[in-house]
């Protein structure tokens, strides 16, 4: 999958995060990526993550993410 797509779907993710007013929006997209992506699509996120545009809540969760 592109890099552009992924960037996509992630910030569709964390809109609905948003909207949905979670206390840790950051810690549910971190927590919805970890469960329902598969692993290639997050390899392949997290490898392309200073390329490409992400809304900022959306950048701290995949910021949470690349961390060990």
């Amino acid at each position: 999958m592109s890099p552009d797509k992924l960037a996509y779907m992630a910030n569709q993710i964390g809109r609905f995060f948003v909207s949905q007013k979670s206390e840790d929006g950051v810690a549910s997209i971190a927590e919805h990526l970890t469960k329902f992506w598969d692993p290639r699509m997050r390899r392949d996120f997290l490898a392309h993550l200073d390329e490409i545009a992400l809304d900022p809540i959306v950048r701290q969760a995949a910021e949470r993410l690349r961390k060990p």
